[in-house]
C-alpha cells in the first residue's frame, strides 16, 4: 500500500506539469471557451427571468445577442474618443515629452554616476524598428480572432450546446441536487464578482478622468478608459495605473505640490474604491485572501498572458467554490479564505459579547 501512495503521488507530480503545459499549448481554444463560460454566467439569469414570461428561447437568444452588440459598439466609441483625444494633441507635445523625459534621465545618471545611455527617443524612433506594422497587424488579428470566437461560444453556451450544471453532475457531483447547488454557487459568485469589479472600474475610470480635468493633466479620457480596463487584473493593475499615470504627470507637471496633490488623489481613488469598497461589497460570497490572489495571478499569467490575469480571480471563484463541495477538499477551499467582513459589519458597530 505505501508502494502504491508512492507511486500516486509520483504519477500526481508528473501530471499536474503535464496539464498546465496543455492547458498553455491549447490556450488559443480555451481562453474564448472560459471567457464565454463566465459571460454566459452573466446573461442565464435574463434569460431565466424572460423564460418566466413565456419569451421563447430565441427571443431571450436575440434580446442577450443585441445586449453584447449594445456593449460593444459603446465600447469601440469610447476607444474611438480616446483615440481622437490623442490625435488631436499638437504635434510638438510628444517632442517635448521624450525631452522632458531626457532631462529627467540625465539627472538620474549624473546622481548614480552612471554612464550616458541612449535617449528614449533614439530608443523609440532611432532605428525605426521598435514597431514593425506586421506585429501590430498579427496582435489585431490575433485580438478579433479571440473576440469573434467568444461571441460563438457565449451564443453556443447560451443556447444550451453545452451545459455547466450538467457537466457537473455527470463528471463531479453524480447527483442532481449537488450540480445544481453548486452551479447556482458558481453563477452567483462569478455574477457579484463582475458586477462589482465593473462598477469599481468605472469609477476608479471616472475618479482618474476627472483627476486629470482638475490638475490639467493631458488625454484624461484615455487614462481614465486605461484605469477601468486595467483595474479588471487584481492588485496588480491598481498599482499600474496610479504608478504609469504617476510617471506621466511628472513629465508634464512641474516637480511641485500640485503633482503631490495629483499623484495623492489618483492614489486616493484607488484605495478608496479598490481597496476598501470592493472587499466590503464582495463580502462573505467568496472572500479570498492576497497569498492565493498572487499565485493564482502569476499561474493564469504565465500560462494565458493577459488574459489569464483577467480571469484568474473568476477561475479562483470556481475551483474555491467546487473544492468546498467535497471533504476531501473542503481544507483547501479553507486556505483560500479571506476577510469576511462585509457592508453591514464596517457600517455597524459589533456588539460586545459578556465573559
Amino acid at each position: 500500500m505505501n508502494d502504491l501512495k508512492t507511486t500516486n503521488r509520483l504519477l500526481l507530480l508528473l501530471v499536474i506539469p503535464t496539464m498546465f503545459y496543455l492547458l498553455k499549448i491549447i490556450g488559443f481554444i480555451l481562453i474564448p471557451l472560459v471567457a464565454a463560460m463566465f459571460i454566459s454566467l452573466l446573461f442565464l439569469p435574463i434569460m431565466r427571468r424572460m423564460t418566466r414570461f413565456g419569451v421563447p428561447k430565441i427571443g431571450s437568444l436575440i434580446v442577450v445577442f443585441l445586449l453584447i452588440v449594445l456593449g460593444s459598439f459603446i465600447t469601440f466609441e469610447v476607444i474611438q474618443l480616446a483615440a481622437q483625444e490623442i490625435a488631436q494633441t499638437e504635434t510638438g507635445f510628444f517632442q517635448k515629452f521624450i525631452e522632458k523625459l531626457d532631462l529627467l534621465r540625465s539627472d538620474i545618471v549624473s546622481l548614480l554616476g552612471m554612464g550616458n545611455s541612449a535617449s528614449f527617443g533614439d530608443n523609440l524612433f532611432g532605428n525605426g524598428d521598435s514597431l514593425k506594422l506586421g506585429d501590430v497587424l498579427n496582435m489585431l488579428r490575433k485580438t478579433t480572432t479571440g473576440l469573434l470566437m467568444t461571441i460563438f461560444f457565449v451564443v453556443l453556451l447560451l443556447a444550451g450546446s453545452f451545459n455547466l450544471q450538467v457537466f457537473l453532475k455527470n463528471f463531479l457531483f453524480k447527483q442532481q441536487y449537488a450540480s445544481v447547488k453548486t452551479f447556482r454557487k458558481i453563477e452567483t459568485g462569478i455574477q457579484k464578482f463582475v458586477v462589482v469589479k465593473f462598477i469599481v472600474s468605472l469609477f476608479t475610470g471616472i475618479g482618474f478622468s476627472l483627476a486629470c480635468y482638475f490638475f490639467d493633466v493631458d488625454f484624461p479620457i484615455f487614462w481614465g478608459l486605461f484605469a477601468f480596463a486595467i483595474n479588471f487584473i487584481q492588485m496588480i493593475g491598481s498599482v499600474i495605473s496610479v504608478v504609469l499615470l504617476s510617471a506621466f504627470a511628472l513629465v508634464q507637471l512641474d516637480p511641485t505640490g500640485t503633482l503631490l496633490a495629483f499623484i495623492l488623489v489618483i492614489t486616493g481613488v484607488q484605495v478608496l474604491f479598490g481597496a476598501i469598497l470592493e472587499p466590503i461589497f464582495m463580502g462573505k460570497a467568496f472572500s479570498i485572501n492576497v497569498v492565493t490572489i498572487l499565485v493564482m495571478l502569476m499561474l493564469w499569467g504565465y500560462i494565458w498572458g493577459i488574459p489569464g490575469l483577467i480571469m484568474a480571480i473568476p477561475i479562483t471563484v470556481f475551483l474555491k467554490i467546487t473544492f468546498d463541495q467535497f471533504p476531501k477538499t473542503k481544507s483547501l477551499a479553507k486556505t483560500m479564505d479571506g476577510p469576511k467582513d462585509t457592508l453591514k459589519d464596517w457600517l455597524v458597530p459589533r456588539k460586545k459579547t459578556k465573559a
